[in-house]
């Protein structure tokens, strides 16, 4: 027999302890799916999918395990990880009911023709090996409403009634088959019979409610929302829909109490204190969403709220203060890092920003919302090839964020690829191809190609729907350039009506008036539109702006005066006067204007960058390099920060390979301009590497706007690369545009040494 000494039997114990030795992979198996279920109650989806995760680790071949993670995944709204969730779920059990159901469910939410069929095949599957319940039934006659198989839906929808006469969805969705028929009558008898074959149903006459708000018939959905409420003084959706429609009426007194009373339901603590943020009183807002936090600490959805508040009020501080106490209990909170992120990217930390993102992508890699927040930390940067191609991803992952669609057509427009922009626009699922948004953005693809027949189909479609801002500014530019300066006119003066602060329209009038050679010059019309809009920053400041460009400084001094006095906070006004201390030499008071910015938002790049101009300007480069480094360390992606500093670290501190790499950045960031050419080719010069320095001040002096001192420079590049001739050539031309610069003693020496 072994003999086993005492010390070597205490350490195997130990071992059977820590790695679970004495359970079997059974026993391990329930233990996780226990608690990756009480997280899913919580709903708690992280740590859920970290559970079901060790429980699959556990016992590999349980479909019950991979069902429910799908089900956690589908609560992240995670969707592709759901899917193959219960693919997998599928694969190990091919009669789980709820696998096959909860797939078909979210293949069902596509418009995807090849996914539909998909789902459809699953449920005809199921339903051959189980009992049909109204649930299958209603989902196979989405899949089939959707494939356009109208007349099997509404079969399979009527099977779901005979089942279950009480069947809510399977009346909706009768309804909603009669709705697309056009038959808004028969849509309309359907939800009666609802409420007949159901009294004690609340929902139904919701519904019937909602169909009457959709028709406009507001004493009708009044009187349905009340039915429901008298059925179930609780009713949830009819509380909210009646409140809704009080505020619509203009009874604001009783829709505050319906949301206070509705406020007193779990699902719907916050109600109440956003409709006294969305009423203007904001304060008492915040103190109601501070006593919610407080009383219910677990409830993620107050937290929410209250972050979004105090970010709406510029308490920052105060969002971040909460998002980390949560961050501190469970460091893989994800709606809470999510919105960390968001709160970091606003006040431009963005390596911070970074951190929080990322460990949200690590634990939900296809999720499309931090995809789409990374899209905008890289945007921030001015990455922007990087940030086309996280919104590129954003819609693979979910095809259907309508708004993700609209922002990359935009970008693309922006950036000359109109065609692209066609492409993803007419790449939207079918559901919203009559979108105006998705419209309006095509309109300004046609624009930027030239295709004015397809805008003016475009705008006369959008505009037999909605007379919007976007549709009549373009309207505006379409009549312009058609040589119509009084209908441009008529439809711009509509849009400005509509939206009297919109620069866009203002702007397009101005040239309207261009256009007009015996008329009042833009100008006037400015000041006299900017006399009827005296509140309005954006207007005072858009005045100031033209008359800083026709060289009346003291007038518009008294425009962004006007704008600042219109809105304290508008940071636009700052910086414009900002631009004219500089232009009439009050460096002093430039740079304290600057300062009072950065004292309200110490995460402006803008006015850090500034600030860094004006110190150089002042002569103070200890006081510049910081301001320079400071938006470099937020944004690497700043390029005009790049070449500054770069410029400054090898002209005044001496550190060329420090510098190198900022003007080698800059120069990739931005290939279009000559000044960063003459700062890297400089840097090379300073560091001995003369033939690299002429390659890029020679890119530098390919421009017809040269500058004197790039000549110069490359003058004494040519020289000491052994091109005298050149350089001298090169000298004499610089000689030509500024013989007093200090660069021309310097060059003199070097391009003609005295013997």
């Amino acid at each position: 027999m072994i003999q086993i000494s005492r010390k070597t039997a205490i350490v195997a114990a130990f071992i059977a302890v820590l790695y679970g030795c004495g359970r079997s992979p059974q026993t391990n198996r329930d233990r996780y799916l226990a608690k990756g279920k009480s997280y899913l109650a919580k709903q708690d989806f992280s740590r859920a999918i970290l559970e079901f995760k060790n429980a699959a680790q556990a016992l590999p071949k349980d479909a019950e395990t991979y069902y429910q993670m799908g089900i956690a995944y589908s609560g992240a709204k995670d969707f592709r990880s759901a899917v193959l969730a219960y693919r997998k779920a599928i694969s190990l059990n091919a009669r789980h009911v709820g696998a096959q159901l909860k797939l078909a469910q979210i293949l069902v939410a596509t418009n995807d023709a090849t996914l539909l069929k998909d789902a459809q095949n699953h449920l005809e599957v199921l339903l051959q090996a189980t009992a049909a319940t109204p649930e299958m039934l209603n989902t196979l006659g989405t899949a089939e409403l959707k494939l356009g198989d109208i007349q099997d839906a509404m079969r399979n929808f009527q099977r779901a009634l005979d089942q279950s006469p009480g069947d809510l969805a399977s009346y909706i969705m009768l309804a909603r088959v009669k709705l697309l028929q056009g038959d808004s009558k028969g849509a309309e008898e359907v939800l009666k019979k609802a409420t007949n074959s159901g009294p004690n149903s609340a929902d139904a006459h919701t519904v019937l409610g909602e169909l009457y708000i959709s028709q406009n018939r507001l004493p009708e959905a009044g009187a349905e929302f009340r039915s429901a409420l008298e059925i179930d003084a609780t009713s949830a959706p009819a509380l909210m829909d009646l409140a809704r429609l009080q505020l619509t009426l203009g009874q604001k007194q009783e829709a505050e109490q319906n949301f206070e009373r509705l406020a007193g339901q779990e699902d719907y603590r916050s109600v109440y204190a956003i409709f006294l943020f969305q009423d203007g009183r904001r304060d008492e807002a915040i103190r109601e969403l501070e006593r919610l936090a407080k009383e219910n600490p677990n409830d993620r959805q107050v937290r929410t709220n209250l972050v979004v508040a105090y970010r709406a009020v510029n308490r920052k501080a105060d969002a971040t203060r909460v998002l980390a106490d949560a961050l501190q209990k469970n460091r893989k909170d994800i709606p809470a890092l999510l919105q960390r992120g968001e709160t970091f990217l606003e006040s431009e930390r963005y390596a911070e920003a970074e951190n929080d993102l990322g460990e949200v992508l690590r634990l939900l890699p296809t999720s499309p919302e931090v995809h789409y927040l990374f899209a905008k930390l890289h945007q921030a940067r001015g990455e922007i090839l990087t940030y086309k191609q996280e919104l590129f991803e954003v819609l693979r992952l979910n095809p259907y964020v309508q708004s993700v669609r609209v922002e990359l057509a935009q970008h693309l427009i922006n950036y000359m690829d109109p065609k692209t922009a066609v492409n993803v626009l007419d790449s939207a699922p079918e559901t919203q191809k009559g979108s105006l948004a998705l419209l309006v953005q095509r309109n300004w693809a046609s624009w930027a190609m030239g295709d004015m027949l397809e805008m003016r189909k475009g705008i006369d479609r959008g505009l037999s729907q909605e007379r919007s801002t976007d549709l009549l500014i373009q309207d505006g530019l379409w009549k312009l350039r058609a040589g119509d300066a009084v209908g441009a006119r008529s439809a711009l003066e509509e849009a400005l009506k509509i939206d009297p602060s919109d620069l866009r329209a203002l702007q397009v009038l101005t040239e309207s008036y261009k256009a007009q050679k015996n008329g009042p010059t833009p100008l006037q019309k400015v000041k006299e539109y900017a006399t009827r809009q005296p509140r309005s920053a954006p207007v005072q400041d858009f005045l100031g702006v033209m008359l800083m460009g026709q060289g009346e400084r003291s007038q518009a001094r008294v425009a962004f005066n006007a704008a600042k006095q219109a809105d304290p906070n508008f940071i636009k006004a700052d910086l414009s006067l900002v631009q004219l201390d500089v232009v009439d030499g009050k460096l002093m008071d430039a740079r304290k204007r600057l300062e009072t910015v950065l004292s309200h938002n110490d995460g402006n790049t803008v006015a850090h960058l500034w600030l860094g101009n004006v110190e150089e300007m002042m002569g103070d480069h200890d006081g510049a390099l910081a301001q320079f480094r400071k938006v470099v360390d937020t944004n690497p992606g700043n390029a005009q920060a790049l070449n500054n500093l770069a410029y400054l670290l090898s002209e005044h501190v001496n550190k060329p390979d420090e510098a190198l790499k900022y003007a080698e950045k800059a120069v990739e960031l931005v290939s279009n301009l000559p000044s960063y050419y003459d700062t890297l080719g400089w840097i090379f010069y300073r560091k001995g590497l003369y033939d690299s320095a002429v390659k890029y001040l020679e890119r530098a002096n390919s421009v017809k706007q040269q500058g004197a001192v790039w000549k110069y420079h490359l003058a004494m590049a040519y020289a000491k690369a052994g091109d005298v001739g050149r350089g001298r050539a090169t000298f004499e031309d610089a000689l030509k545009l500024n013989p007093r610069l200090p660069e021309a003693k310097i060059a003199q020496e070097i391009v003609r040494p005295a013997h």
